[in-house]
């Protein structure tokens, strides 16, 4: 009797096979990109002090938002195009004057990635109530294309480096920026600038996996329904602070850091060495 999830097990014995509407992955990609130079935009009062900044330091950067759009190849059936944008939020320590303390500030930064993926193929429109709208004459009535779905996955970036420099092209990678990322800079973003001014160029490493995933119909044994076995509780932990703090595993590792898992003695990668390893073997 295998577990499948807290208070869910599935039987042993085969009851029926069923067909089920969900989505597979025809296609997926990861990627390790090393961002360099984003141009940041930043709001009109932190614009300012921009201004000012003799030296800055990269603090943080988190994702936004990521905007995504697929369209078939037309030259090669059955693959898709999935550009991406992705909109960073970048925090930044901006020194103003020699010695003195650093005033925070966040900026906005974009970069565009383009994908081709296979999908498969399919030319169906769908109508459901699932995509229904409330306030529309017909409810039931609201078509959709079958187009594959692309999904993207990433963590949060990795701030590597900053500099303060003057604008040379005003118009470089200026564009309109959404509502969304305006409001999580907390005002409008200032592009109207001058060559001359002052703007901050941020590299950020990025890891990602894109995917393209079509609904499809697939059969599938089932054992039998999940039923939870589970006991529903509202009653609050018994147990105090203290108890539940001694049954917590000590750091060791964060006191005593540990070594590499393994060590040749040289200073090519391991899997280098081992490689040579087993060519003197030979």
């Amino acid at each position: 009797m295998a577990e499948l999830n807290s208070g869910f097990k599935a039987p042993g014995s085969f009851k029926e096979a069923v067909c089920i509407d969900g989505g597979r992955v025809y296609d997926s990609c990861c990627d390790r990109d090393c961002l360099e130079d984003l141009r940041c935009f930043f709001t009109a009062r932190g614009q300012e002090i921009i201004q000012q900044a003799l030296n800055v330091r990269i603090r943080s950067a988190e994702i936004i938002n990521v905007f995504i759009d697929v369209e078939p190849v037309n030259f090669n059936r059955g693959y898709y195009a999935c550009d991406l944008t992705f909109f960073f939020l970048v925090k930044f320590d901006v020194f103003c004057s020699p010695h003195s303390k650093p005033v925070p500030v966040r900026g906005v930064c974009f970069f565009d990635k383009k994908a081709i993926l296979y999908g498969s193929e399919g030319n169906v429109k769908i109508f459901s109530n699932e995509f229904s709208q409330e306030g529309a004459d017909d409810h039931q009535v609201r078509p959709t294309n079958n187009l594959p779905k692309c999904v993207v996955q990433c963590v949060d970036p990795v701030p590597l480096a900053a500099r303060v420099c003057e604008i040379r092209d005003c118009y470089e990678n200026v564009r309109c920026m959404p509502s969304c990322v305006c409001n999580r800079l907390g005002g409008e973003v200032c592009t109207s600038l001058s060559n001359g001014d002052k703007t901050v160029y941020a590299t950020i490493g990025l890891f990602s996996i894109i995917q393209l995933i079509r609904n499809v119909q697939m059969l599938i044994p089932v054992y039998d329904f999940c039923i939870p076995e589970k006991q529903c509780s509202c009653d609050e932990p018994t147990e105090c602070a203290c108890d539940i703090f001694k049954k917590i595993k000590f750091p060791t590792d964060d006191f005593f850091p540990p070594q590499p898992a393994s060590d040749c003695g040289c200073s090519q990668p391991v899997a280098a060495c081992d490689a040579e390893d087993e060519e003197e073997e030979i």
